[in-house]
Formats: structure tokens, C-alpha cells, sequence
């Protein structure tokens, strides 16, 4: 079965840098698409950034130029690099992946990303 296990949260000032990683039990990686999304407080969960198996990228307007998403078939795991962060991207971060051509998620734990001065 699909694990996702992400990695790497913790507290940071505004303007600082994070790296979140997904280490994903899902095989063939090859075929599976994957994603960061992101849950404030109060809100709807959102989409932060995916990259598809043909690492096709999308990013969310508020993170454009910010964060990078990479993928590493080898290692089966996913990265998030979050540069200059801010207030607003205090969030709990979930990993995500879908099978191409499925429509089922599948969903990590989450990991904190606070950011404060």
C-alpha cells in the first residue's frame, strides 16, 4: 500500500528558508504524481505546488518564485524548498500523491511550518 511520510518542518523568521521532504512507499514512483499542499487555521486546505510524473510543475500564485518542488525517482521522494518565507505560509504542509489516471488522493501526516519573528 501508498505511505507518504513528509519531513522537515519547523519554526522560522520571515525571509528565511525551509526544506520539506515526502519519502513515498508507492511503486512504479515513475507513475505517480505528487504534490504539497498546505492547512492554515481556520482555512480550506490548499494547494501549494505538484509536480507530475513528466515533472510538470504548478504553483500556487502566493508561492511563485518562492518555492521549488522537485522529484527524485530513485530515491521515491519528493522535495519543497521555501525560500523567503512569510507569516502567510505558516501552515501545516501535506504531502500528496495520485496514481496517473486515478483520481484517489493519498495524504501524509503533515508536517508544522511556522513562521515568526
Amino acid at each position: 500500500q501508498v505511505q507518504l511520510v513528509e519531513s522537515g518542518g519547523g519554526l522560522v523568521q520571515p525571509g528565511g528558508s525551509l526544506r520539506l521532504s515526502c519519502t513515498a512507499s508507492a511503486r512504479p514512483f515513475s507513475t505517480f504524481s505528487m504534490g504539497w499542499y498546505r492547512q492554515a487555521p481556520g482555512k480550506e486546505r490548499e494547494l501549494v505546488a505538484t509536480i507530475t510524473s513528466g515533472l510538470i510543475t504548478k504553483y500556487a500564485d502566493s508561492v511563485k518564485g518562492r518555492f521549488t518542488i522537485s522529484r527524485d525517482n530513485a530515491k521515491q521522494t519528493i522535495d519543497l524548498r521555501m525560500n523567503n518565507l512569510k507569516f502567510e505560509d505558516t501552515a501545516v504542509y501535506y504531502c500528496n500523491g495520485r496514481w496517473d489516471g486515478s483520481n484517489y488522493d493519498y495524504w501524509g501526516q503533515g508536517t508544522q511550518v511556522t513562521v515568526s519573528s
